[in-house]
C-alpha cells in the first residue's frame, strides 16, 4: 500500500513537472543531451524520486530541506488552552524543529510533580514555511477538581527527541459541568 502511494505521488509530481515545464531536458551520464516525450517523463520521474527519500519508518517522507534546527527552544511556554472535568489541552510553541515532516508533541503528567508517569501525545505535520511550530496535546481520562502536574517535549516521527523539555507546570481541572477556556484569551464577562 505504501509503495503504491509513493508511486502515485511520484507519478503525480512527474505529471506536474511535465505540464508545468514541457521543455525539460535530461543530460545523460555520458554528457549527451536527450530529448523527446519519453525522456522528459523519465527525467521528471527521476527528479521526483531524487527529491523525496523514504526514512527508516515506512510512512515518513524526509524532504531534503528538513535539516534539524540548531539550538531549538520553546518560544511560548506550555499553558492550558482549555479543560473540562475529564480532559485538558496543553499548547506550546517552539522554533520550527526541522527533521522529519511528522513530529509528536508529548505531555508527561500526573497528580504528583515527582511522578509524571502518564503520557499523552499528538501528531503534527510541520510547515517548513513557518519559523515556529505550535504543539497542542489533549490529555483524556482526567478527574474533576484535581491538580495535575506536567512537562512537555517533542520528537520526530522516528522517536528522536527535538532536544527541548519544559519545566514542570500545573493546572486544576474544573468541577463537573464547568469548563476552562484559556486560549484564545476570553473577554471579561459583564457583571
Amino acid at each position: 500500500m505504501n509503495r503504491m502511494l509513493t508511486k502515485l505521488a511520484i507519478a503525480a509530481t512527474g505529471g506536474c513537472l511535465l505540464s508545468c515545464s514541457p521543455n525539460i531536458t535530461q543530460v545523460s551520464s555520458s554528457g549527451k543531451e536527450a530529448t523527446g516525450v519519453e525522456t522528459r517523463k523519465e527525467a521528471a520521474l527521476q527528479s521526483a524520486r531524487d527529491d523525496a527519500t523514504v526514512t527508516s519508518s515506512p510512512n515518513v517522507t524526509q524532504l531534503p530541506s528538513g535539516k534539524k534546527t540548531a539550538g531549538l527552544e520553546i518560544t511560548k511556554e506550555p499553558a492550558l488552552e482549555g479543560a473540562r472535568e475529564d480532559f485538558a489541552i496543553i499548547r506550546w510553541t517552539t522554533k520550527n524543529p526541522g527533521g522529519t515532516d511528522v513530529h509528536y508533541g508529548i505531555v508527561q503528567y500526573g497528580t504528583d510533580p515527582n511522578d509524571l508517569s502518564q503520557t499523552a501525545k499528538s501528531q503534527i505535520r510541520l510547515n517548513r514555511g513557518h519559523p515556529e511550530t505550535t504543539f497542542r496535546v489533549r490529555m483524556s481520562g482526567l478527574k474533576p477538581q484535581t491538580t495535575y502536574y506536567y512537562k512537555v517535549t517533542s520528537t520526530e516521527s522516528t522517536g528522536k527527541s527535538d532536544g527541548v523539555e519544559s519545566p514542570v507546570k500545573q493546572f486544576t481541572t474544573p468541577a463537573p459541568g464547568e469548563r476552562i477556556v484559556a486560549y484564545p484569551p476570553q473577554p471579561a464577562r459583564p457583571k
